[in-house]
């Protein structure tokens, strides 16, 4: 680093009412940005801002006050930014007055759309999928599926950086804390006024469908039971959900097994998928395609149940089951 500030920058997710889980983890990884800054005695000055851009944002902004280390939260409210649309965020993220050396956002497909089109404004590359943060300028992210381990340096002046929830621990929060944010400052807001050759007329939000569901979250469930396509039809596939619903674990899927039709693409883990890391993911009838073991081989514990002793699956299991799940699965459901 050849200047002597370090300013990051953190775009927040949320959904106008609740920080998402994923944000909390890319401020974890902003940390150790300020860890690395304070280290180098040629940087005097190390500051930390949150963007948070949406509509009527108050529960959003007061989720921040048990929050250390935050010196600006820097808010855009208003109803043009009720919808996460990269076009729009971008703008106000890029107009500020303000030379920010680290930009990030959880790898998420918020951060994954809205981070490129920034790092395209501001003429610089982008660090994607970033597991662990060497220095100021060199991370560490995952190539080829997850199987090799890349060691980046980037020479911009900006460091555009998608964080990959699943590697950071979520920052802590002290809930009883009620004191203020440490300063508020609001973002320009963009001209709304769009012709046939404005930028907001790129892109409109036209609805969005979300699946209900009583079972935890996906990228944040301690639990995970998933299903491949060992399980052979949709119907066979309602075991994997009777498992999770007894361990009160969230349900993921191979692509095989979303690809058949067994369950909805919004629970896929893996490569083109979800990331996740549990606390147990237990991959039932799934042989271990690469591009699923990119998803889950975070997990702390995994059990996999496969007819086949040669599956990849068992590679990377803590535990493993070689049988026939449909005489497994069923014992399994009635023991817990």
């Amino acid at each position: 680093m050849d200047n002597n500030f370090c300013s990051i920058l953190i775009i927040a997710e949320h959904d106008n009412v609740n920080l998402a889980p994923e944000t909390l983890k890319t401020l974890s990884a902003a940390n150790y940005l300020v860890q690395q800054a304070k280290l180098d005695p040629a940087i005097d000055q190390v500051e930390v801002n949150v963007a948070v851009i949406g509509h009527n944002l108050p529960s959003v902004v007061d989720a921040f006050k048990g929050i250390d280390g935050i010196d600006n939260l820097l808010v855009a409210d208003n109803e043009m930014y009720r919808n996460p649309l990269a076009e729009r965020m971008a703008s106000v993220i890029v107009s500020l007055n303000q030379q920010f050396t680290h930009i990030l956002a959880p790898a998420s497909t918020f951060g994954k759309n809205l981070l490129p089109r920034i790092a395209a404004l501001l003429d610089v590359g982008q660090l994607s999928d970033v597991i662990e943060i060497q220095a100021l300028d060199t991370v560490i992210r995952p190539i080829y599926a997850g199987n090799a381990l890349a060691k980046v340096k980037s020479f911009d002046f900006t460091k555009v950086m998608t964080i990959r929830s699943s590697a950071f621990d979520a920052v802590p929060i002290n809930e009883s804390r009620d004191e203020p944010v440490n300063a508020l400052t609001i973002l320009p807001i963009a001209d709304n006024t769009a012709d046939d050759n404005d930028i907001y007329a790129v892109s409109d939000f036209v609805s969005q469908h979300k699946e209900e569901s009583v079972r935890p979250d996906l990228p944040t469930a301690r639990i995970v039971v998933s299903g491949g396509r060992g399980l052979g039809s949709k119907e066979n596939f309602a075991m994997v959900e009777k498992l999770a619903d007894k361990l009160g674990a969230a349900i993921g899927a191979s692509r095989a097994a979303v690809d058949a039709g067994y369950v909805a693409n919004d629970l896929q883990v893996g490569q083109t998928g979800k990331i996740v890391a549990p606390d147990l993911y237990i991959a039932v009838g799934i042989s271990g395609a690469i591009q699923h073991l990119a998803g889950m081989k975070d997990s702390k514990v995994i059990v996999a149940i496969n007819h086949d002793s040669e599956a990849a699956i068992f590679d990377v299991a803590d535990y493993g089951v070689v049988g026939d799940l449909f005489e497994l699965l069923p014992e399994l459901i009635d023991s817990v």
